[in-house]
């Protein structure tokens, strides 16, 4: 997954969403894609912890929701996945302004992250985008204990991500965007240039 003999060259896209629930390798392809396509990779958890930086809870709410409310997190995953929802649109404002700077300098990006929401595909715009979905849940667990192995099997955050993700995978489709499956890891950058590829340009418009 490391595309490194692959032959570089501008992208026809100016950003490429990379999107999905935590857990599902969006970090790993992401940065596979930034070095096939030799273009940098921004983390919209930075973007999410800069506004964490310069905003109070009463200036964005959901943004600071999971600080100002930890044990939310350990409620019914249904609960937990509606407030994930609501937080990830929260951020849009901030994600579409990062994404419009890119387009309108012209200079490539991905974006990965999973409070990105799906944008919409439609022809003739310079941004891209594809999802990543695992919808077993051992397996999400196994990835979790791989990368926190002093957190031991995080069952609950497992249950929570493919629930989000699966949501997210409906959106997404129902919007244009296609939807991949990580497994098997070691084609999955392949497998996601070749859906960008494969689908129209699309604009992205988180609050579309």
């Amino acid at each position: 997954m490391n595309g490194t003999d692959e032959v570089r060259g501008l992208p026809d896209w100016r950003v490429l969403v990379v999107g999905g629930a935590s857990g599902m390798g969006k970090t790993g392809v992401g940065r596979a894609l930034a070095r096939r396509y030799d273009v940098p990779v921004v983390e919209v958890d930075d973007i999410v912890e800069a506004l964490l930086a310069v905003t109070l809870p009463e200036h964005l709410p959901e943004v600071h929701f999971w600080r100002t409310h930890p044990e939310a997190a350990r409620q019914a995953p249904e609960s937990v996945v509606e407030r994930q929802i609501a937080i990830a649109e929260a951020p849009a404002p901030a994600i579409d302004a990062v994404v419009a700077n890119h387009v309108g300098t012209d200079t490539p990006v991905i974006l990965e992250g999973d409070y990105v929401l799906p944008p919409r595909a439609t022809p003739g715009g310079p941004v891209r985008a594809v999802f990543l979905h695992e919808d077993d849940e051992a397996q999400v667990t196994a990835n979790y204990l791989r990368r926190e192995p002093e957190a031991g099997p995080q069952r609950h955050r497992a249950r929570v991500s493919v629930l989000y993700g699966r949501w997210l995978a409906a959106q997404a489709r129902a919007a244009g965007v296609p939807v991949v499956a990580p497994r098997p890891w070691e084609d999955l950058a392949g497998r996601v240039a070749e859906a960008v590829g494969g689908v129209g340009r699309c604009r992205l418009s988180l609050r579309d």
